[in-house]
């Protein structure tokens, strides 16, 4: 199951360059693309805020 980002999301940008497929799209909030996503987790692990989980 791919990973989400909530609302809590403060578009700091740190997720993006952690994806290595790049499946995250900024916006308000950002977005991860669950076709994409392989579920690595690198994002999650980088976020200030925890605002990304697996969806």
């Amino acid at each position: 199951m791919a990973y989400v980002i909530s609302s809590e999301c403060i578009e700091c940008g740190s997720c993006i360059s952690e994806c290595p497929v790049d499946a995250i799209a900024e916006g308000s909030p950002y977005i991860i693309d669950a076709d994409k996503c392989t579920d690595c987790g690198n994002c999650a692990g980088v976020c200030p805020v925890e605002a990304i989980s697996q969806g």
